[in-house]
């Protein structure tokens, strides 16, 4: 009898420890509409990202359009994670003509929309809206950014939001264009709720090593990857994401992964590209 115990006891003893030191990979989502939810559970992918424009925005969607988004969100066979597409690119953070109250305005509807959903990320990339006015002080910008941004990470406190920014290639916009410039805004304003994404796409565009991911441990809750060349699904031109996906390994990162890309035909390209992205993920984790 005392055996039979013995053994049950290192049966569950092993069963612990082989728990603890189960490998947890982050899961692979994608950023598309939310019309293609089967297409994309077929395929395998874990969660939806999609614009905040097209569902959340007052100024895109009315009171009863929004109950209308709110059961299809509710339907998704693939859940809702985050919205991007943040501000309009109109209503400007930076430069001689900025209404802070129209912004705070603006974004506390979407977070109150956001919550209603259960959501409870807002990626903030918005190039239109932060891009720096041709021959406006760009000291005096980074001043601006910085102080609508604990504005708005106190709105998304409130709602229990996270806001992650999003670093953007100098093709796209002029202001924070790296992880590095990421992060010293997040330093900068200092907020749990404010965050960073880390796009390797971007990272790729303006020829940043994956060493920075280390340095922004401390923010980095989300990533988006897409290939340099043309901004493709993986698979298409073969981009290696590993590098970047090693140093994500390294701070023990486990949250979730996107592609944000251009497609050709979701629908032909979908499923290749969870795969690519898929194995490059597991080679690094479960190696």
């Amino acid at each position: 009898m005392k055996n039979i115990i013995l053994s049950c006891l290192l049966f569950i003893s092993f069963c612990s420890v082989k728990a603890q030191h189960k490998i947890i990979v982050p899961s692979i989502g994608l950023v598309e509409n939310l019309e293609n939810d089967s297409v994309l559970h077929a395929f395998g992918y874990e969660y939806l990202v999609a614009s905040t424009q097209k569902i959340f925005s007052p100024r895109n969607v009315s009171a009863d359009q929004f109950q209308v988004y709110l059961q299809k969100i509710k339907a998704l066979q693939v859940p809702l994670f985050a919205c991007n597409l943040f501000i309009p690119g109109d209503l400007k953070v930076v430069g001689s003509v900025v209404d802070k109250n129209a912004v705070l305005q603006y974004v506390e509807v979407v977070f109150k929309r956001a919550q209603i959903s259960g959501l409870k990320m807002i990626i903030w990339g918005s190039g239109g809206s932060r891009g720096i006015p041709a021959g406006f002080d760009r000291a005096k910008a980074k001043e601006q950014f910085v102080y609508i941004a604990k504005k708005i990470a106190v709105l998304a406190e409130k709602y229990k939001i996270i806001v992650a920014l999003e670093n953007l290639n100098s093709t796209e916009c002029n202001f924070i264009n790296t992880l590095q410039e990421a992060l010293e805004i997040a330093t900068a304003v200092d907020h749990n709720n404010f965050r960073l994404c880390a796009d390797v796409y971007h990272m790729l565009k303006e020829n940043e090593t994956p060493d920075v991911i280390a340095s922004a441990k401390k923010y980095i809750v989300y990533c988006e990857v897409a290939e340099k060349e043309g901004r493709t699904p993986p698979g298409v031109h073969d981009e290696d994401f590993t590098p970047y996906l090693s140093a994500l390994r390294k701070i023990n990162y486990r949250g979730n992964i996107s592609i944000e890309c251009r497609w050709k035909n979701v629908n032909e390209q979908g499923y290749n590209a969870y795969r690519v992205l898929r194995k490059q993920i597991d080679d690094v984790y479960k190696n």
